[in-house]
């Protein structure tokens, strides 16, 4: 009888590491609430696919178990080519040796406090199972974690801190109301988390690189002059800087134009600029900016931006969480963060998705040996994901500083959110 009055662990952000989390508990059987400042899943567009390593395979799979894991195994794309990346000179649509495609890095200060990236950063390992790289979208991926949890999620809550008691936690809305009462707080409401901001009093910082980018969507038909395999396009004829497109072809549907592909547009720091560097504009504005950037290049390539879908383009901004590692804040035992609050990641490498739904697996699992609420579970937790995290973190970073040119000063680069 007593697990029938429990109170619910409570879930900022319905994001991936979010709803996988929710899952762990849901399979657990311990309650759970969710709050999510959109008024749908569906209300922003979701822009582009995740590639999915094999721990982060390997944790989704541990989460939804032999009976859920099946059908989002079937929803993911299999793409060949396990060589890695082709890089194709956008102007020539010809295949160019990796080292050729990557930006220069500039030159860091004698005076900077920050590390130097991790040697030995190198080609990117993209096959995680059966010699395939698999991939999904993020909006597939958020909708097939959501089943079963649908009538424990409450849409239009903007989590904007919290409030401890002395028998649990009160998530505060942006509204000024509370929730109800709960055993924790998980925070997985990404790089704008005022939780995570409440919780680690300030140490949880997101940079903002500088660099931007686009995502953007066509029919499947528009990329048949590429064929199947993961390519990276790369034009350095920019006066700013360097512009690359990042596309994943996987096999079948390449006839169907009723089935979209994705891609996505990065530039070096200055070269894409949204309007008044506003990333809550999407469709047409971005698609613009997209097919003005590509103007000129290869006929092979024009297809992706000619026939994309101009309204599913959407800016984005290249983020980076402390390159030197997951700082370290007063534990509190009935709040913890998960995914980009803990941890954001540049695109480099496909890491950060990975590694958010790690944090799902090990939380999930911690609080279903507990049996729900226990102290001491998120200081087990932090201790863990501060490992692994770190070190992803600080390789998507020096993968960054090649691909994107980027470069982060931990004392004076500005951050968001701030």
């Amino acid at each position: 009888m007593a697990s029938l009055v429990r109170k619910p662990i409570l879930i900022s952000g319905a994001g991936p590491s979010s709803l996988l989390l929710a899952r762990s508990l849901l399979r657990s059987s311990i309650p759970f609430l969710i709050f999510e400042r959109d008024h749908s899943l569906s209300f922003r567009a979701q822009g582009y696919r995740l590639r999915l390593s094999a721990q982060g395979l390997d944790a989704i799979e541990s989460v939804l178990g032999p009976d859920g894991f099946p059908k989002f195994w079937d929803a993911c794309g299999k793409t060949g080519g396990s060589k890695g990346f082709a890089n194709l000179n956008a102007l020539t649509g010809e295949e160019v040796p990796e080292a050729a495609s990557q930006p220069d890095v500039p030159s860091q200060p004698e005076t900077s406090t920050q590390k130097e990236p991790p040697k030995g950063v190198g080609k990117e390992v993209l096959t995680s199972r059966d010699g395939k790289t698999v991939g999904i979208s993020r909006g597939d991926m958020r909708s097939l974690f959501l089943e079963g949890c649908e009538p424990f999620i409450k849409f239009a809550h903007h989590v904007a801190g919290y409030r401890l008691t002395p028998t649990g936690v009160h998530a505060v809305f942006k509204d000024g109301t509370e929730s109800v009462e709960g055993e924790m707080l998980i925070a997985g409401d990404g790089i704008y988390s005022r939780v995570a901001k409440q919780l680690s009093q300030g140490k949880l910082k997101t940079y903002d690189t500088g660099a931007r980018g686009i995502h953007g969507q066509a029919p499947s038909t528009a990329f048949k002059g590429l064929g199947e395999g993961v390519w990276r396009i790369v034009d350095d004829s920019k006066p700013d800087g360097k512009v690359f497109v990042i596309t994943n072809v996987r096999p079948g549907d390449m006839d169907d134009p009723n089935v979209n592909f994705g891609w996505t547009m990065g530039g070096q720091p200055g070269v894409i600029r949204p309007p008044n560097d506003d990333f809550a504009i999407i469709g047409r504005p971005a698609a613009e900016i997209a097919k003005g950037l590509s103007a000129g290049w290869h006929a092979r390539l024009r297809p992706l931006f000619d026939n994309m879908d101009e309204s599913e383009a959407a800016f984005w901004k290249i983020t980076c969480s402390t390159p030197s590692g997951v700082p370290e804040w007063t534990n509190e035992p009935r709040v913890t963060v998960i995914g980009d609050a803990a941890h954001s990641m540049t695109p480099a490498g496909g890491i950060g998705a990975n590694t958010g739904v790690r944090d799902s697996d090990l939380l999930g699992r911690l609080l279903a040996e507990a049996g729900g609420y226990k102290d001491g579970v998120t200081l087990a937790y932090e201790k863990e994901m501060r490992v692994y995290a770190s070190e992803a973190v600080r390789t998507s970073y020096g993968m960054a500083t090649k691909q994107f040119g980027v470069f982060i000063d931990e004392e004076s680069s500005p951050t968001v959110g701030s």
